[in-house]
């Protein structure tokens, strides 16, 4: 039995699917999970990642566990008694999605300080583990939902800065087979897109997969600031807006890793624009 935390995210729903595509028995789990949210014969058990004691019934009877970093939510986290909860349940082998911020932003709070602890606990625990590092997500790209359909808008900062965005379908297949396959426990992958991409040109992709030119406005730092403000901590936001804005060559590095374990290339920005069209339709 696999357990995949974060099941109904960006990346924890492919993964779900890829999972029961290959045959495997899966209990998806987060904190407002319904058995609609997940292919038919998935067990579904509400959990809070900062509730230990929510996710026992989760891993009992487990012996694989897909561990989410909690997101903006990880200082909230206490990954050891996470672990040893997922131990006492029979998990033997844990798959680990934290951020290639861990990496190239060591002094930032969000990723040297809470992240690093993350991934410290899962290396030191007593399981098999991987550590997946992906970098931006194409799926970011859903904050522009709301002005691109009322406007045909796409409003960014830094519009001519670059940077190797992942699918996070990508990002699920290889958690799919560092889940179901050995040869991957001690390893780290950083997981990005085939090429940089800059947010001016993924406007061009979403109006090419709508058939419709959309319009890109640049925003200040100050004013990407104040949107990010809304749903992010204020470090996080800055360390966000730096990467955006002055991202280091490891940021904008096309890793192999994603290839290297799928035996493909990942997916552009303009495959998953084309996937996810309606949302911005």
């Amino acid at each position: 039995m696999i357990v995949v935390t974060g099941a109904t995210g960006n990346v924890g729903r492919a993964l779900v699917a890829a999972l029961v595509a290959a045959g495997e028995q899966v209990t998806a789990t987060s904190r407002g999970i319904t058995d609609g949210d997940v292919p038919s014969g998935v067990r579904t058990r509400r959990g809070d990642l900062a509730d230990v004691d929510s996710l026992r019934p989760v891993f009992d009877g487990a012996d694989t566990l897909f561990l989410q970093n909690g997101g903006p939510s990880a200082h909230l986290l206490s990954p050891n008694d996470i672990l040893d909860a997922a131990k006492t349940g029979g998990v033997k082998r844990v798959v680990l999605l934290s951020s290639q911020g861990i990496a190239t932003r060591p002094q930032s709070a969000s990723h040297g300080g809470t992240g690093r602890s993350i991934e410290d606990a899962v290396r030191q625990g007593g399981l098999d583990w991987t550590i997946l590092r992906p970098g931006g997500f194409a799926s970011n790209a859903y904050a522009w939902v709301e002005s691109v359909r009322a406007e045909r808008t796409v409003a960014a900062p830094f519009g001519d800065v670059g940077l190797p965005t992942i699918d996070p379908s990508d990002i699920a297949d290889v958690a799919a087979v560092t889940l179901r396959e050995d040869g991957h426990a001690g390893q780290i992958y950083e997981l990005t897109g085939p090429a940089l991409i800059t947010p001016r040109q993924q406007a061009e992709a979403i109006g090419a997969a709508l058939g419709e030119p959309i319009r890109f406005v640049e925003l200040s730092r100050d004013e990407a600031r104040g949107q990010l403000l809304r749903f992010m901590p204020e470090p996080v936001a800055e360390t966000t807006l730096d990467i955006l804005g002055n991202p280091t060559p490891a940021e904008q590095r096309v890793s192999p890793d994603v290839e290297g374990v799928l035996g493909r290339t990942a997916r552009t920005f303009a495959d998953w624009a084309a996937r996810n069209v309606a949302a911005f339709a």
